[in-house]
């Protein structure tokens, strides 16, 4: 073994290195990007959840018992609606967690008898629910405690008593979450893993400077390059869709419309990034790293595993941003919830922004790439 040849490949290594600039950049950013996101994010307990006090009791025990909620860093009082806005506000993603304290609470106290507060958690984010109500059955019963504590009363009398409701997903099961995101990730997975690869294989391979000589005009190249796999996504999302439904049994209380819109634009979005990886990339290996580059936040700070909530809030935003983030938000209304187009407006207007800018605009860089 000769240590001179060993270190001349080295350097041959070094060098073929440094004339991929962008790939250098990638292998230094990655690991940076990586330490950041789980860092902030895998470490981060479920805080600053979105809550709705209802108070029908009116008294100084309601007020205090709303401002003990107000003082927890888990929630954040941000709606005081009526009880029977309770479903649209959680339909549309408005709250996660409501705390309803019925008329004659105090009146209850006063005689000597238990009080029952209400805890409705949305149950589309199994993790968020269990955790939330946790925390606020927790929150009660400190309440209720120091209560007692400064009346001097025996801390085993009766006084209030948390009782939690889970709505739309009652047995809180993980799978049921889980699923309505796997099958945008999945979407996203294989549509940006074959058109990330799509224009790249054909400059390596020297077909695609053979393929500006023809007289094929540019939005015949690419229809004829993105329907193949639209069709083949298609397929394979109604694959999995059906495995989920009737092999992991996730309740289905939507609509399929819904559920096929929300799809196809996060299609159209997906199949954009993944022609402007492909464009933007010169080999296979670079337009891998970019795909990772762009996958990792995507998969991080969507929600998809992950709940938002339990974000910092200096990184929440940057969920916005992430069109995967909208895609699941829709897929869960429609599963978990049965949200319909009217409830999930917010969610497709986004989305259909995000369609047309960025397949717009690999649309745009396709041709005239095809016209240089």
């Amino acid at each position: 073994m000769s240590l001179h040849r060993i270190r001349l490949l080295m350097w041959k290594e070094f060098l073929q290195l440094r004339r991929d600039p962008l790939l250098i950049r990638l292998l230094f950013l990655m690991p940076i990007l990586q330490l950041i996101l789980f860092g902030y994010v895998v470490a981060a307990d479920v805080k600053n959840l979105s809550t709705a006090v209802v108070d029908l009791d009116r008294t100084s025990t309601s007020r205090a018992l709303e401002a003990s909620f107000g003082a927890s860093d888990y929630f954040v009082v941000t709606q005081r609606p009526a009880e029977t806005d309770l479903q649209h506000l959680m339909d549309t993603g408005q709250i996660a967690i409501a705390i309803v304290i019925p008329a004659g609470t105090q009146a209850a106290l006063d005689r000597g008898e238990a009080a029952p507060i209400g805890v409705v958690v949305d149950g589309s984010d199994s993790q968020v629910a269990s955790v939330g109500s946790g925390y606020a059955a927790q929150i009660v019963a400190r309440f209720n405690a120091d209560r007692l504590a400064a009346q001097g009363v025996d801390l085993a009398a009766p006084g209030i008593d948390a009782r939690v409701r889970v709505m739309f997903n009652p047995t809180l099961a993980s799978v049921n979450t889980m699923i309505p995101g796997l099958v945008a990730a999945i979407l996203m997975l294989s549509i940006m893993a074959v058109m990330g690869q799509a224009v790249v294989k054909e400059r390596e391979r020297g077909t695609l400077e053979q393929m500006f000589v023809t007289p094929i005009k540019p939005v015949e190249y690419l229809t004829g390059k993105v329907t193949p796999y639209a069709l083949l996504a298609v397929l394979q999302l109604t694959v999995v869709a059906l495995v989920g439904i009737f092999w992991f049994k996730v309740p289905f209380a939507g609509q399929f419309s819904v559920v096929a819109a929300g799809l196809a634009l996060f299609m159209l979005t997906s199949i954009g990034l993944g022609l402007l990886i492909s464009l933007v990339s010169h080999t296979r290996q670079q337009a891998q790293q970019v795909m990772m580059l762009f996958m990792l936040p995507s998969f991080v700070l969507s929600g998809f595993i992950f709940p938002i909530d339990s974000m910092p809030q200096a990184i929440q935003p940057l969920s916005w941003f992430i069109p995967l983030t909208w895609a699941i938000s829709i897929l869960r209304g429609a599963f978990i919830k049965g949200s319909g187009f009217e409830a999930l407006s917010t969610q497709f207007w986004i989305l259909w922004l995000f369609g047309v800018v960025i397949f717009g605009a690999a649309v745009a860089a396709t041709r005239r790439r095809l016209a240089e």
